[in-house]
């Protein structure tokens, strides 16, 4: 149990980190993740505007008809949300990996929307 509660810990220490640098500066948007056991969620969003610009998830019909699991997934979704915040008009976001590690599906999330055309 106190593992659990630790890892917990851990993350949202990992979480502060990213917003004391991040509220000095809201002019870009932030591509932020979610990852879960199963699924993972991609957003744009505009923290000036509190809006968000574009989103993706692997819960999401046209994206979960693919088949694709894990990190085949995690592409999928990097280059539908990268394909979406280019049609509203975002080309440069700063990534928030949300506490977690930059390792396995979401460090392949953020290629994937690099390779797409999203600088970060």
């Amino acid at each position: 149990m106190y593992r659990i509660i630790n890892r917990r810990r851990v993350r949202q220490l990992r979480k502060m980190r990213f917003w004391r640098r991040r509220s000095t500066d809201l002019t870009k948007p932030r591509l932020c993740i979610f990852r879960s056991s199963r699924h993972i969620q991609a957003q744009v969003i505009d923290d000036a505007k509190g809006i968000v610009l574009a989103c993706a998830s692997s819960i999401e019909a046209d994206v979960k008809s693919t088949g694709l699991r894990g990190k085949e997934m995690a592409v999928k979704v990097g280059a539908v949300v990268a394909e979406r915040a280019k049609n509203a008009g975002v080309t440069t976001v700063v990534f928030d990996r949300n506490g977690f590690t930059y390792h396995g599906r979401v460090q392949v999330l953020a290629d994937s929307a690099r390779e797409a055309g999203l600088q970060f």
